[in-house]
């Protein structure tokens, strides 16, 4: 089991109130995300059930399901995967890290904050310029850019920026850190 996110480790009442506010934003943020991501999921559902009605009862199979359903899977799992860095739910192995002494504990949660901010940085870069290359080429059986297959790398690599460096303000300024 992973350990809390920074923000719940630390209360809002420990923390600054303008950092309070921003967590409360990213909170909704995050929330908001994984909603877009429960309507994709229906939509994609639905598709799929017109997919086989299509396929066994009007023996008329429609072709654009496919990259529809390919378009909706990047935006789910790309949100998802924000959402996860946000909310530490990403599967992890830490037994190790949690049974160190109170110090090198919180350095290597520094470290994985600091990493994953990288991450996020480097993904919204290259995921930016994908998007931005790929907007020109039309989805074959969709009609729209290319672009938007793309699109979700860069958005979500700016979300798990984001998230990770809040993680890491909220660890440096709270006052009393726990020692969980």
């Amino acid at each position: 089991m992973s350990s809390p996110p920074a923000h719940e480790v630390h209360p809002p009442s420990t923390q600054p109130k303008w950092l309070a506010g921003v967590v409360r934003g990213l909170d909704l943020v995050a929330s908001a995300c994984m909603a877009v991501s429960g309507v994709m999921m229906v939509v994609l559902i639905a598709i799929f059930g017109w997919l086989v009605f299509g396929r066994y009862v009007l023996n008329d199979t429609p072709t654009w399901v496919e990259q529809a359903s390919l378009v909706l899977v990047v935006w789910i799992t790309f949100l998802g995967a924000a959402v996860g860095v946000w909310r530490s739910t990403h599967l992890s192995i830490d037994f190790i890290r949690e049974g160190l002494p109170r110090v090198p504990r919180e350095s290597l949660r520094i470290l994985t904050d600091l990493l994953l901010a990288g991450f996020g940085l480097v993904m919204a870069w290259y995921g930016t310029s994908l998007a931005i290359g790929t907007s020109r080429r039309i989805m074959p059986m969709l009609g729209i850019s290319e672009g938007w297959r793309a699109l979700p790398l860069g958005l979500c690599g700016a979300l798990i920026f984001v998230f990770a460096f809040v993680s890491l303000l909220v660890r440096f300024n709270t006052p009393n850190r726990t020692d969980r």
